[in-house]
């Protein structure tokens, strides 16, 4: 009869894991747990798909520029021909002209002074642009940091709960404790789905990141080599 009575039972457990039914059967603060983790991992993939193309489309943009800057006649018929705002090589050599100008229309020209005054200008604009290209992924960072943390609070806060029934009911057996359980380590596994795809991308896109900045260093020192040559004329 006893047998009959779990094999009863087991006929009509659940056969695999409902992530909806363990969101609306767990505590309200386990709740407010798993939806903030749930939005923090919806936009962390809106982070990834939205840096991988703008980086494709800068980084094509950025090639193409160069490529063209080095064959140009006239640097700065290119410049207002061909640059834009959304290229940062662009962004480098209007800052560089800009102080070429600047630096060479009195009528003793500070060679020296110039060319220091060309390299602070280059490598502050290489800078912004490099800052403006990883505006979001410190956010990457904080929810790979944090997510287990705030998944694990959510799992003891679960589990606390469940004892509490366990406690009131005062029968401490499976079919009272598991789903308790099953619910709070839900929180855990949520923190995790958040913070291993956050702690992959920030590692890929601050690689990504620190080659383009290397990018646009070597084309701003070969082109302050270019300006001081023409300084030495």
């Amino acid at each position: 009869m006893t047998i009959a009575l779990l094999a009863a039972g087991a006929a009509g457990a659940p056969t695999r894991l409902n992530p909806v039914e363990l969101f609306l059967h767990a505590d309200i603060v386990v709740q407010v747990v798993m939806a903030g983790l749930a939005l923090a991992s919806v936009w962390i993939w809106m982070i990834i798909l939205g840096f991988t193309f703008r980086v494709a489309r800068v980084s094509g943009n950025n090639r193409k520029f160069e490529e063209g800057f080095w064959e140009a006649r006239d640097i700065d018929v290119y410049q207002k021909e061909q640059g834009s705002a959304a290229i940062p090589s662009s962004r480098v050599v209007a800052a560089a002209l800009a102080e070429w100008r600047r630096s060479t229309s009195g009528k003793a020209v500070d060679r020296e002074g110039t060319r220091q005054r060309l390299a602070s200008a280059m490598d502050s604009a290489v800078t912004a642009e490099t800052d403006k290209l990883s505006a979001r992924l410190n956010f990457l960072a904080t929810v790979g940091s944090v997510a287990p943390f705030v998944g694990l609070f959510g799992t003891v806060w679960g589990i606390m709960d469940s004892f509490f029934h366990i406690g009131a009911q005062q029968n401490a057996s499976l079919a009272v404790v598991a789903p308790g359980i099953s619910e709070a380590l839900f929180a855990t596994a949520m923190g995790l789905f958040a913070a291993i795809p956050a702690v992959v991308a920030y590692n890929r896109f601050s690689h990504r990141v620190n080659r383009f900045e290397t990018q646009l260093f070597r084309f701003a020192d070969r082109f302050h080599a270019t300006l001081s040559r023409e300084l030495e004329n």
